[in-house]
């Protein structure tokens, strides 16, 4: 068992992200000793099947030593490579050219940057360039969705579209806008995807028209809303909306940070969908977690025009760590990992991981069970019928995760009733079957919990 002494010490000094401080301060750590595989292991020797991969994004799972080695390997070589005064290092310029090969469509440049949140910023600062460079500065104003999640930097929070993210932080800017989400179950315009999609532009359209048509530099969208609740929008919604902004001259940006790399079936989920945006913006599982890193994929339209704009000039963009060597040697060797045999493991589990969670429909408190591949959220409501969340008082996020945690399972409890799944892609049929039957155990006890009865009972 780990020292009180590490516990008070993290109290006093450790702020986490996303948190109550008040509350962490009162409950303490919970301290991560170890991993291997999908399972992750805490200080006092529990072991849990990791059913949210860290936080989406240990994509091949734990323990790999091929990507220790390689990591290793480039600190022992060369451990820092500014990408700064036309200099580089050669794995950063071939994992660019590795994703850009494997990008869709024209998505030939790539940006390094530290992570999703960083990604996010830069491209607003690009698209910034790009309208000025066509002559067009008054293309300023940017589109997001509800229920959207694109980083939690000063700008970016401001593209996301939770209220946690805004509360207290003068968020959003007034040029940042949003429209609804394509929320299929709670839908104002019900579950007909054709219904749904036909909202969404009408939505899009207005917004377009209230702002002004010449106006609007670009539109925001996650393949899948992540941190929304795992909100899958209808089979061609992604086509219409890209569509739409490619008559409209808006530029188009796909937030892969979560559903890129295999977490939905292909190495991007743009590809399943059919779309070439302008760009994308990736980072979790590009290095599985391992190190930090996240990608800005640009079109060969967008970079052109950048590049003519600047002319002899420099495109004053750049961060320390952009282009980091290790990073890069790590993306390269999990790159390896997801051709040779995760991407399929993770196409196998995620049918079964999917067939899992649809057999608890039968369950008292599960209204809605939704997902693609290794993408999957349950949405719990006291009234079926209804749709009627849990109460507040039942306090899902911190009980939920609580049980889960006792059952030896690892997931993502929303603070509206939804609970989150991003498996590793490694995980094997034994462990998506476990995640299955210790969330029906978490179920069976949140039925018990006497907030939750007590509205049952009314």
């Amino acid at each position: 068992m780990y020292s009180n002494s590490l516990i008070e010490l993290d109290r006093a000094h450790l702020i986490h992200p996303v948190a109550s401080y008040r509350g962490h301060e009162k409950l303490g750590v919970r301290v991560l000793a170890s991993a291997k595989g999908a399972t992750v292991t805490d200080a006092s020797g529990k072991q849990l099947i990791d059913g949210f991969a860290g936080l989406w994004c240990v994509n091949a799972g734990y323990g790999h030593e091929s990507i220790v080695e390689a990591a290793a390997r480039q600190m022992r070589e060369l451990p820092y490579a500014t990408a700064y005064f036309g200099l580089g290092s050669e794995p950063a310029i071939r994992l660019a050219g590795e994703l850009a090969d494997r990008a869709p469509g024209d998505l030939n440049h790539v940006y390094f940057t530290l992570g999703g949140s960083d990604a996010v910023d830069s491209t607003v600062r690009f698209i910034r360039y790009y309208w000025n460079a066509r002559g067009q500065p008054q293309r300023d104003q940017f589109i997001s969705v509800e229920q959207g999640y694109h980083g939690s930097s000063t700008v970016g929070a401001g593209l996301t579209a939770l209220p946690a993210f805004h509360a207290g932080f003068g968020l959003p800017f007034d040029w940042q806008h949003k429209i609804p989400s394509h929320y299929a179950y709670r839908n104002p315009a019900g579950d007909s995807p054709q219904a749904i999609i036909d909202a969404s532009l009408a939505a899009l359209r207005s917004k377009v028209e209230a702002i002004g048509p010449d106006r609007v530099a670009a539109f925001y969208v996650e393949p899948i809303q992540g941190s929304g609740g795992v909100l899958v929008p209808p089979k061609g919604w992604m086509k219409a909306m890209r569509e739409f902004c490619r008559q409209h001259d808006i530029l188009f940006v796909a937030d892969e940070v979560i559903t890129g790399f295999g977490r939905t079936g292909p190495l991007f989920a743009c590809s399943e969908d059919g779309i070439v945006p302008d760009f994308m913006t990736t980072a979790k599982g590009l290095t599985s977690g391992y190190v930090p890193m996240g990608a800005v994929f640009m079109s060969d339209h967008v970079y052109e025009t950048i590049a003519e704009g600047a002319g002899a000039a420099a495109v004053g963009h750049g961060y320390t760590y952009s282009a980091h060597p290790v990073s890069a040697a790590v993306g390269l060797e999990v790159l390896k990992l997801y051709e040779n045999g995760l991407l399929e493991n993770g196409v196998r589990a995620g049918a079964r991981l999917m067939q899992g969670l649809e057999s608890l429909r039968d369950h008292p408190l599960v209204g809605d069970v939704r997902g693609r591949g290794m993408l999957a959220a349950v949405e719990l409501v006291v009234d079926k019928v209804n749709k009627t969340p849990l109460p507040a008082s039942a306090e899902p996020a911190r009980r939920i995760f609580d049980r889960a945690w006792e059952n030896g399972l690892v997931i993502r409890a929303f603070g509206n009733g939804v609970l989150g799944y991003a498996p590793p892609l490694c995980c094997t049929e034994t462990e998506i079957d476990a995640i299955v039957e210790r969330t029906r155990v978490t179920l069976d006890e949140t039925l018990e919990d006497p907030d939750v009865r007590r509205v049952l009972q009314a």
